[in-house]
Order: C-alpha cells, then sequence, then structure tokens
C-alpha cells in the first residue's frame, strides 16, 4: 500500500474514532447535567444541612432508653487501627443503649488481641468458624447471627443496626441522629468524608471530590426522585425489622457471602422490599454529623479498591440484581454500571488527544497529509465545543461541592485531582474487567481483596 493510501486510511479511522468518542463523552456528560438540573430544582430545604440539637432519648414503655443499636464492625486483619477505632467510638459516642459486635477470624490472632485489650461490656468479639480472608459480607452474616444471640441473651431486641469499618473516625452524635431520622425511613446514611492527607493531597484527596459530590449531590437526588439510595457501608443504619425481612428473604443471611459490594446492594434491596432509604445533612455543634476516615494514598492502593467497587457494583452487580424498579430507579442503576466504560473512554479520549497530536506532525511533515481534509468534521467540531463547555461546568461542579464540604484548599485541588481521578479509574477498570473475567472462566468466588488501613493518631 503506498503512502498515500496510509495516509488516508490513517485518516479515516482517526476521524470515526474522534467522532465516536465525542459522541459518547456528551451523552455522559448531558447525564451528569441532568443530575445537576434536578439537583438545582430540589426544593432548598433537601440541598441545605439542616441543624441537629440532640435531645435526651425517649423513654419506652418499660423505662430504659430506646432506641437500641447494634453497631457491627468486620475487622479482617485490622489490628493496626481496630484498637484504637473502638477506643474512640467507646469513649465518644453519646448513646446509652448500644453494642457492638467485631467480626474477626481465627488465622487473626493480632486482631483477636487488639479487641481483647478492650475491656467493656458493650463489646463483642466474635471470631468466625472459617479463617480469613472471605468477603466482607460473609464476615457481617456472622454479626448479624451474633446480634440475634445477644438479643434472645437479653430479651432486649435492636431497634436499629449500624454498619462501620475498623477505620471509621465515628461522630459522636451518629446515633442520635439515627434515632431522629429512623421512624421515617427504613435505611438512614450519614455523609463519608475523607480525611485529608498531607503526604497524598491527589491520589488520597481526589476521594474528598468524588465523595462531596455523591453524597452532597446525587444522593440526595435519587432520594428526592424515589430511587433507591445505595448505602456506603459505613456510618449507615438500617431499622432491625427491614434487615429482618432481607434476612428471612435470604434463608438467614441478609449479606450474599458472594458480594463485594454488600453496601451497595443492601440498599436495593431495602427498596425492593418497599423500604425508603435516605441521607442526611445535619450539623452538630458548627460541625456535620459524617464519618471520617483515610482513603488510599498510594496509586496501586486506590486501584485495588475501586476495582472491587466496580466488579461489585457495575459487574457483578448487573448479573445480581438486574434492572429492577421504575424507569427512575433503572436509570440510575445504568448511571452506577456505566463507570467501567466511561473510565475507558476517558482513557481513550486522551489516546485519541495524543494521535491527533501525531496527527499535526505528519501534515507538517508530508504534503500528502497536508492535503487531508480536517480530521474533525462540522459535527465533530460541535461535539467537541459542547464537551469542552460540559467538561468546564463539570470541573466547576466538582470545586463548588468540594468548597461547600471541605473548604477553599481542598477546593483548589479539585481540577488537578480529576486528571489523577480519571487515570485510577481507568487503570481500576480495567483490573475489574479482568478479575471478573477470571471469576467467570475459573467460577471461583472472589475473596476480600481489602486495602490497608489507616486511623488517624490525634483528634478533637
Amino acid at each position: 500500500m503506498m503512502l498515500p493510501e496510509l495516509l488516508a486510511l490513517w485518516h479515516v479511522a482517526l476521524a470515526e474514532a474522534l467522532l465516536l468518542v465525542a459522541l459518547l463523552v456528551a451523552i455522559n456528560g448531558l447525564d451528569d447535567l441532568a443530575i445537576d438540573s434536578l439537583w438545582l430544582l430540589m426544593p432548598r430545604h433537601r440541598r441545605k444541612p439542616q441543624l441537629f440539637a440532640p435531645t435526651p432519648p425517649p423513654e419506652s414503655p418499660s423505662g430504659s432508653p430506646s432506641p437500641r443499636f447494634a453497631i457491627l464492625i468486620p475487622a479482617w486483619d485490622e489490628s493496626a487501627v481496630i484498637g484504637a477505632m473502638l477506643q474512640r467510638l467507646l469513649a465518644r459516642l453519646d448513646w446509652p443503649d448500644y453494642a457492638v459486635f467485631v467480626g474477626l477470624y481465627p488465622n487473626d490472632p493480632k486482631g483477636q488481641a487488639a479487641v481483647a485489650a478492650l475491656t467493656d461490656s458493650r463489646l463483642h468479639a466474635v471470631v468466625g468458624a472459617a479463617p480469613g480472608p472471605t468477603t466482607k459480607a460473609d464476615c457481617l452474616n456472622s454479626l448479624w447471627r451474633a446480634a440475634l444471640a445477644e438479643e434472645a441473651t437479653s430479651g432486649q431486641p435492636f431497634d436499629a443496626i449500624v454498619l462501620h469499618d475498623a477505620e471509621d473516625v465515628v461522630h459522636a452524635q451518629e446515633l442520635a441522629v439515627f434515632a431522629a431520622h429512623l421512624p421515617q425511613s427504613a435505611m438512614v446514611q450519614l455523609p463519608v468524608l475523607p480525611l485529608p492527607d498531607a503526604d497524598s493531597p491527589l491520589i488520597s484527596g481526589h476521594y474528598i471530590d468524588e465523595f462531596a459530590e455523591a453524597h452532597a449531590k446525587d444522593l440526595l437526588v435519587r432520594h428526592w426522585l424515589g430511587a433507591a439510595v445505595p448505602a456506603a457501608g459505613v456510618g449507615v443504619a438500617i431499622d432491625r425489622a427491614m434487615l429482618g425481612r432481607i434476612a428471612d428473604a435470604r434463608g438467614g443471611a441478609p449479606f450474599d457471602a458472594a458480594s463485594l459490594t454488600e453496601d451497595y446492594e443492601l440498599g436495593q434491596h431495602v427498596h425492593a422490599l418497599g423500604g425508603r432509604g435516605c441521607l442526611v445533612w445535619v450539623m452538630a455543634d458548627g460541625q456535620p454529623v459524617a464519618t471520617r476516615e483515610h482513603f488510599p494514598a498510594s496509586f496501586e492502593a486506590a486501584v485495588r479498591q475501586k476495582s472491587r467497587w466496580l466488579t461489585g457494583i457495575a459487574l457483578a452487580g448487573w448479573d445480581r440484581i438486574g434492572w429492577r424498579g421504575g424507569m427512575i430507579n433503572r436509570w440510575m442503576l445504568l448511571r452506577d454500571r456505566k463507570a467501567p466504560m466511561m473510565a475507558l473512554l476517558t482513557l481513550a479520549a486522551y489516546v485519541i488527544a495524543a494521535l491527533l497530536g501525531v496527527d499535526e506532525l505528519l501534515r507538517a511533515a508530508s504534503p500528502a497529509a497536508a492535503r487531508l481534509p480536517p480530521v474533525a468534521g462540522a459535527v465533530t467540531r460541535a461535539l467537541l465545543w459542547l464537551n469542552f463547555a460540559l467538561l468546564c461546568w463539570r470541573l466547576l461542579v466538582r470545586a463548588l461541592f468540594t468548597l461547600s464540604v471541605h473548604g477553599l484548599t481542598e477546593a483548589l485541588l479539585a481540577t488537578p485531582r480529576a486528571l489523577v481521578g480519571n487515570l485510577i479509574n481507568a487503570m481500576a477498570a480495567l483490573r475489574a474487567l479482568s478479575r471478573y473475567r477470571q471469576a467467570l472462566r475459573s467460577g471461583r468466588r472472589l475473596a476480600w481483596d481489602k486495602t490497608s488501613h489507616r486511623f488517624p493518631g490525634l483528634l478533637p
């Protein structure tokens, strides 16, 4: 094939690829813009955090304070953080009646020792029968059974089940907020606020921007529209009767041990049974009542964590949950499941941008290439301008939500962190697709691909 033919083939292939990617990026951008528009249309009181004044817990007819909470904390290989986390939780949590169940493993003696070093009647160490790692859902099922056994022993049923992780910084008023909102909702989620990391402002910091936008906008829109609100797995309370119904429907285990994202599926199950989930923003003593924690600080750890999320939500979740609910809920499922494709599409856009640079070099070096028409036709140019406008809007919105939740310093980093986040998400999508394909071929259950956790040393 002669040089002119090769250049013509190159031109056609690049032009078609650019048009396809530009079209898909525009569709995704308009989808995100629709959520932004709905957030702006929401009643103002739904968008603003509410002031919360703690009140004494109500008294039940028997005279004991209610409601009663069971806090479940799965802890595989968490000896580095579980002791400090539990010590702070038990010292700070401002509620008179709760029990903490910590899920441990027989092959994790350090974790068992860290929990055994704490002496508190509210603390229950639960060592499962199977060696770790299993899935987090499997560990939660062991904790659920332990909570049922405690109910039978004490004769006092729990009113709600609260989920936390071993690295969580729990707000003192958390249970009081749950008590105020659970009568109206079957599941109550508190915001998750990633802690800033001075040693990893871009990698660990990009979670700050993602959670600020997701928990201060996206999940509020889902609640307003009546769609399922996915649980974050931490800082979430589920009505005891609702979780019991889910357990009964699943043969006694409320969490599917084969799931990697049992928290996400929990919100879907609650919605399918007619329950309402919500995310609440309330302020106490000038601070949001929220769960704070450190997120992965290295590129590899962030990719591992996000690949587990993508595998469980976008890949396995498609098979496990299907497309349940009405059109609004299916739209939200589509938004969740498009994540791997959009992450790879973003990577493809970066590659095409580099190829456009190569095309300019070819045009400068070869008269035959210079005579070819522009790569971007009229339709493609219109899409590119639309995508540029949507990108500017997206970066502005993300920075504004980060500003509203975390302040100016973090908001200024939101734009450079968007590039870092795109790279992490693309690598996570590739890893998720590879792991899921291997699991389908081998027929083996995916294990708990957890990341190492950190607990902050000094906290107010």
